[in-house]
């Protein structure tokens, strides 16, 4: 039995390395699937891992018709099995109900991969919609860890160094710079070259007007008080307070 389902998790915790996985995993055993990926943080047609791995994958335009793609491909004598959907927040209503009819009309399975909320902790259009649609929701167990040690579930958008919450929900950027930052000393500017991309956002670009943009994934707690790791490293004290030290004795 075909089905559609959802994988999704916060950025930095290994989605596009599992699509890619998955589709060693099922070419390996016999099975024909095409790859499908929009604005990779690579800036072309291909599914790429922070890891390393990558491979070469179709552009999804908002003109892209999931159903009239597998039909054309099956009526040519092509074999399908599947589809490895990569980056799906940023697919289209449609296109995601496309995709739930290519499981039901046709019984090709359907691996989806995507996050569910943006920088302003709104659902994506595409990822709500697959909650609504998909047969299956899986959580990668992969999770990524908040600057002060606690799981990060919430994705922060920074911009020259300052976290915002307002903005267009599509601006491209990527977390690497921001772990690079981490070395460098309390107070400086981030060092980012990543910049934006006016109309998408995954998580490398050129950098525009509105300053570099990156991406840095926090607890709950530190996202609601916009604390980003350069901003404790420039703000926080690293010594400890003196409570329980015994008072100077005064002779």
């Amino acid at each position: 039995m075909a089905e559609l389902v959802f994988f999704t998790g916060p950025m930095d915790c290994g989605k596009s390395t599992l699509a890619l996985q998955v589709h060693h995993t099922q070419s390996t055993a016999g099975r024909a699937g095409q790859l499908f990926t929009k604005f990779d943080r690579s800036g072309d047609s291909v599914i790429s891992s922070r890891l390393g791995l990558s491979s070469p994958a179709a552009e999804v335009g908002d003109e892209l018709d999931f159903f009239g793609y597998a039909v054309t491909e099956l009526t040519a004598g092509r074999r399908l099995d599947y589809l490895i959907c990569d980056e799906a927040q940023f697919y289209t209503d449609l296109q995601v109900e496309q995709l739930a009819r290519v499981v039901d009309d046709l019984q090709l399975d359907v691996f989806a991969f995507g996050i569910l909320t943006d920088f302003r902790t709104r659902l994506f259009p595409g990822s709500g919609r697959l909650v609504e649609l998909a047969d299956r929701m899986e959580t990668l167990q992969v999770q990524p860890v908040c600057w002060c040690g606690q799981r990060a579930t919430h994705n922060a958008r920074v911009i020259d160094g300052v976290m915002v919450t307002e903005g267009s929900q599509l601006v491209v950027g990527d977390t690497d710079a921001v772990e690079q930052a981490s070395t460098e000393p309390a107070g400086d500017p981030l060092p980012e070259a990543d910049g934006t991309v006016p109309g998408m956002p995954s998580e490398t670009a050129q950098p525009t007007d509105p300053g570099t943009v990156t991406y840095e994934v926090l607890c709950r707690q530190h996202h609601r008080r916009r604390m980003t790791r350069a901003l404790a490293q420039a703000t926080l004290s690293p010594e400890p307070l003196p409570f329980g030290q015994d008072p100077p004795r005064i002779d």
